[in-house]
């Protein structure tokens, strides 16, 4: 297996195909790309499935803004999982924090138990705790598999000081995964910072919100 692996934020059909044919190892599919990712409609997510080999997981986040969500709000978010989980995916992509910015552990964990055993990801509210130590030893106790995040930066290179730190701080306990403006002309940066690991990107280059190609195979180039 190669030592570093791609996943591709997917906003549509037509991005999870572009994924899997250009070589990426998983796709997070979500839409509304302009609110910055939210749970994807059921419809496409079968449709994904149906034509994905790879693994394919899925944004749990019934809207955009901040990640302190309703008790409604909340159980939606545990009904899409249960629906997905019907679909088969690979895995969940989620996160909710408490009001102060620090990791709602108990709601969390409800929904990293209601996932399994599928993997769990906690997204990028994480860019926005309050305090990141505290916030990794949260996640990892809430039993995520990974953290997508970038850094607390408005991008990966902006974060890079704090993705190094929680590298370090993580081992081998939790798979950190920088994403966050992540491209092929800025990865070469992360790759000589952090040790082997999944990155990801939406690899969109244009007005669209479809993944190029091209750009995914540049950043594989890399690996």
């Amino acid at each position: 297996m190669k030592k570093n692996q791609l996943e591709i934020a997917c906003f549509n059909y037509e991005s999870a195909l572009i994924a899997q044919e250009n070589g990426a190892d998983r796709i997070e599919l979500c839409e509304n790309m302009q609110l910055g990712g939210t749970t994807p409609n059921y419809i496409l997510g079968a449709k994904v499935r149906e034509k994905l080999s790879i693994k394919m997981h899925v944004i749990i986040r019934p809207r955009g803004g901040d990640f302190v969500y309703s008790d409604e709000e909340i159980i939606v978010m545990k009904q899409d999982i249960k629906q997905f989980k019907k679909l088969g995916v690979d895995g969940f992509v989620f996160g909710i924090l408490n009001e102060d910015g620090s990791v709602n552990k108990s709601v969390n964990e409800e929904l990293v138990a209601l996932a399994a055993p599928h993997f769990s990801t906690f997204h990028r509210a994480f860019d926005v705790v309050a305090d990141v130590e505290q916030a990794l030893e949260d996640v990892i106790d809430c039993g995520f598999n990974a953290i997508l995040t970038s850094g607390q930066g408005t991008n990966v290179l902006e974060g890079i000081a704090v993705l190094e730190k929680i590298h370090e701080l993580a081992g081998d306990r939790i798979v950190i995964m920088p994403g966050g403006g992540l491209r092929s002309s800025n990865i070469q940066l992360l790759l000589e910072k952090l040790q082997p690991t999944f990155f990801h990107t939406s690899a969109i280059t244009n007005n669209t919100e479809t993944a190029d190609p091209l750009e995914i195979k540049k950043i594989q180039a890399y690996f």
